[in-house]
């Protein structure tokens, strides 16, 4: 990972700046910090399960992990591995790629989880924290070093376990319930 020398004072200011590029960054105390590129098998995952919910959404309502999200805290933003955005969405996000925190939060947000303490902290304790915030209704852990994926519904703006998934065990959503998807089937699309 590189780091920008460039400093922003609010997240307005770093929404209008532009270094050229298509890099993805993340506002961390006011500096950026490039993301780095997702793994093949991060990629085939949320590729696979973009196919699973594209008959239940719709193309115009998913978005890979180019979206990025104003959450609050450290980092400022997030890009989640695949996200279930609203209708409202579709046109809030035509000049930038981008949900504030003044929109209605996504639906449904999945994080695949990379190999590394680090990555794992991430994606089970600080993005959990941050999206359980934002009000996301669902988010989704999807660990391929432990094959399972943890569904985590919204009640009284904390995050519930619905199940840990596992092996031939049918991936549960309370926001997609009509989701026809194993966690064996799921966990070897990055395969």
């Amino acid at each position: 990972m590189t780091q920008a020398q460039v400093r922003f004072s609010s997240f307005d200011d770093y929404l209008s700046y532009s270094d050229g590029t298509d890099k993805l960054y993340e506002l961390y105390n006011g500096k950026l910090i490039e993301v780095p590129p997702e793994s093949g098998e991060n990629v085939s995952i949320a590729t696979f399960l973009l196919l699973q919910f594209v008959p239940i959404v719709g193309y115009l309502r998913l978005r890979s992990h180019g979206l990025e999200l104003e959450v609050r805290g450290e980092p400022r933003n997030r890009y989640p591995d695949l996200t279930i955005i609203r209708d409202e969405h579709i046109p809030q996000l035509q000049p930038r790629n981008t949900i504030r925190l003044s929109m209605l939060p996504p639906l449904l947000v999945i994080e695949v989880v990379s190999p590394g303490e680090l990555q794992r902290d991430r994606d089970y304790i600080a993005k959990r924290r941050q999206y359980e915030d934002l009000g996301i209704p669902e988010y989704w852990i999807v660990d391929p070093q432990v094959q399972s994926a943890i569904v985590l519904n919204l009640q009284d703006q904390v995050y519930q376990e619905v199940g840990i998934f596992q092996g031939y065990s049918q991936i549960v959503s309370p926001t997609f319930p009509e989701l026809n998807l194993t966690a064996e089937t799921l966990l070897n699309a990055g395969h």
